[in-house]
């Protein structure tokens, strides 16, 4: 089956087209604009989606070599994600499948990265699986019993690791986007420099705070100069992610014991990570798991993700109808999707 994805849920514009479990194309497009501003500006993130959408799709057809009645069907990020953002896709996906007469779904964002893990395997996964969904706008823990089925066993109550990160960087003078800034000048730097804080919520062992995490930072940088700051940049760096990346492990492991799987995978934006990977490294080898990891091109948002979800939903038989509307606070559920 070949499927054409769509993405444009935040400030990527991204088209892939894939054969099975084959990637013939990945076209991503990402919005520099948003660096000055600190974050992501949502009109402007729309703007580009609108000026970049045609030119993307025309560009992942050209370098998969097929005409675009040769796809199977079509699939697009319908939620979560910013609400205008998501339109231009949801728009641009249902017009083309109306045009070429070809069924399409409406795939939500997070199950597109677990399928972008799963897209990074060489062989079969087995099941179940813990997931760890790490990104700027989610931090959850998943159960997946096969595919399509997935229960939520925690989130975050507040922000999540990527915003941690990102917050994180901009306290600490790094710009935007903080998190690859403070992994890597965390390599050369010592994570026992500094004991931050590790949530620990009551009756809540799946769930995840980093409001806390972010307040004791700002608390620390207030209390030393700026050069004190400059001076131990790194090991500061490194004691931030060190607590933001325990409570991540910890958690990961010990629902993969309670619910007996033997297998995990992290997906996201976070799951590039460099020492994210290595301590869930080091703590399954411990714990006789299998660690599925993603290819670092398939953390970040993309399309041939959302394609690979699609597929499996399309080879089921589900289809969206024109009917199908953009989401912005879509829930991962079993069989996600609006049909």
């Amino acid at each position: 089956m070949i499927v054409l994805g769509v993405e444009t849920s935040c400030d990527e514009t991204s088209a892939a087209i894939i054969s099975d479990n084959t990637v013939l194309s990945s076209v991503v497009s990402s919005q520099e604009i948003h660096s000055k501003f600190g974050g992501v500006v949502p009109e402007l993130a729309s703007r580009a989606h609108v000026r970049l959408i045609v030119p993307v799709v025309e560009k992942a057809f050209k370098d998969a070599g097929i005409a675009k009645q040769a796809i199977d069907g079509l699939a697009v990020t319908h939620g979560p994600g910013l609400v205008g953002a998501l339109l231009v896709g949801v728009n641009y996906i249902k017009g083309l499948a109306l045009a070429l007469d070809k069924p399409f779904f409406g795939v939500n964002h997070i199950e597109g990265h677990i399928y972008g893990n799963l897209l990074s395997q060489p062989r079969e996964v087995q099941f179940p699986i813990i997931f760890l969904i790490v990104s700027g706008g989610h931090t959850q823990i998943v159960l997946m019993r096969d595919h399509l089925n997935y229960t939520i066993l925690g989130k975050t109550r507040d922000d999540a690791v990527g915003e941690a990160f990102d917050k994180g960087g901009k306290l600490l003078g790094l710009g935007y986007p903080g998190g690859p800034e403070i992994d890597r000048l965390a390599q050369t730097g010592d994570p026992e420099f500094h004991r931050f804080p590790r949530a620990a919520l009551k009756n809540d062992p799946y769930g995840f705070s980093y409001s806390g995490l972010k307040t004791s930072l700002l608390v620390y940088l207030n209390g030393i100069s700026e050069k004190e700051k400059e001076r131990s940049l790194n090991d500061i760096c490194a004691s931030y992610q060190a607590a933001a990346v325990d409570v991540l492990v910890t958690k990961t492991i010990k629902a993969a014991r309670e619910y007996k799987a033997g297998q995990i995978g992290i997906a996201g934006g976070v799951a590039a990570n460099s020492f994210l990977r290595q301590q869930l490294q080091q703590a399954c080898s411990k714990n006789g798991l299998n660690l599925y990891l993603p290819d670092l091109i398939y953390c970040t948002d993309n399309a041939a993700m959302i394609a690979r979800a699609g597929l499996e939903h399309l080879k089921m038989g589900s289809v969206s109808s024109q009917s199908l509307n953009a989401v912005p606070a879509l829930v991962l559920s079993s069989v996600s999707g609006t049909s």
